[in-house]
């Protein structure tokens, strides 16, 4: 695995960015990723070249641009981790928003040369793990890995610059299968910033808060609960039946945010995935397999869904460990 060990605070002034840590080695080749749906893995020097950075409209203000909010987490991990190693980044984007410089505004497409056309992308979602700190878990390898989420649909790009949205994590990535593990305390799901400063220090905030230790914990207890066949079965068409809900009886339950297509795929991998599937001849499957079949399924999510699903699945298999301990509002889910 290619790792580069980086300074704690480094910085130099690249794209303006007080925080930006410019990487020189060549990018890792990411053979598997974090999200494997509807997206296009690039490089950070293809966001850093061939991409135009999106105004808001009103006072013609740039928005903090993918590259820059980048450059910006990975200078606050190396603050936080600065003796550890940490990898390239895994950089996948969606929604291609196309456009065309002033000069060929009235250029029949046809005719258009690629000098003459711009591109940014809507979304990008970003990942690199810390593979010094990491734990094995039933036998697989899990790399301290943070992260984010940019998307700029949930801005309004027509008005005046206002408080940008962002999406950071850390947590831990499962090598087996790339499958994010993401909790609660790790996840900040609406972070609204002005400025890179207000981006990196909410960055730094999270990362020193953030306990791994507990969060290890969590997922290595989920080994020692196990549903039988007909409790996974209960779980399978709950949570089909939870997307239909009437308001009144979904409000009293706690969240619940995999759909249908998720579902399908989590009841395939229960026969068919060789990694946590159940075992041949085994009448019931613990909840650390459980687990990974939703974060697995959870990879055919659109970015600016991924992050928040990655918890959910978390809180739904806690939820259900304790409802086997007969003490939760997620008993609804197995009963």
């Amino acid at each position: 695995m290619t790792t580069m060990n980086l300074p704690a605070y480094p910085l130099n002034d690249f794209e303006d960015n007080p925080f930006a840590i410019q990487i020189t080695q060549p990018p890792k080749i990411h053979s598997r990723h974090f999200i494997e749906a509807n997206t296009k893995p690039v490089t950070i020097d293809h966001l850093r070249d061939d991409c135009v950075v999106p105004v808001f409209s009103k006072d013609n203000e740039v928005t903090i641009s993918h590259q820059t909010f980048i450059d910006t987490i990975l200078g606050a991990a190396c603050r936080v981790f600065p003796c550890e190693a940490i990898d390239m980044p895994d950089i996948v984007v969606s929604h291609i928003v196309k456009g065309r410089i002033p000069e060929t505004i009235h250029k029949p497409v046809s005719q258009l040369l690629e000098s003459d056309k711009t591109i940014y992308y809507e979304r990008m979602a970003f990942c690199f793990e810390i593979p010094t700190i990491y734990q094995d878990i039933a036998g697989c390898r899990l790399n301290l890995s943070i992260g984010g989420v940019r998307a700029y649909n949930h801005e309004n790009l027509y008005a005046r610059k206002g408080a940008e949205k962002f999406k950071i994590f850390i947590g831990f990535k499962n090598l087996v299968c790339c499958n994010m593990c993401v909790s609660t305390d790790g996840f900040k799901s609406d972070l609204r910033v002005m400025s890179v400063q207000e981006l990196f220090d909410a960055a730094l905030l999270l990362f020193q808060s953030y306990n791994a230790d507990k969060h290890l914990n969590l997922m290595t207890a989920m080994q020692s609960y196990s549903l039988t066949e007909h409790q996974f079965a209960q779980l399978i068409g709950k949570a089909r039946l939870y997307q239909f809900l009437p308001t009144s009886e979904r409000k009293n339950l706690p969240n619940m945010e995999f759909t249908d297509c998720h579902i399908n795929t989590v009841a395939k991998s229960y026969y068919g995935d060789e990694n946590f599937g159940r075992k041949t001849g085994c009448s019931e499957i613990d909840l650390w397999r459980v687990y990974n079949l939703f974060t697995g399924a959870n990879k055919s999510s659109y970015i600016d869904t991924f992050l928040d699903r990655s918890q959910n699945a978390t809180d739904l298999i806690t939820g259900i460990s304790h409802a086997l301990d007969g003490n939760s509002a997620y008993r609804w889910f197995i009963e």
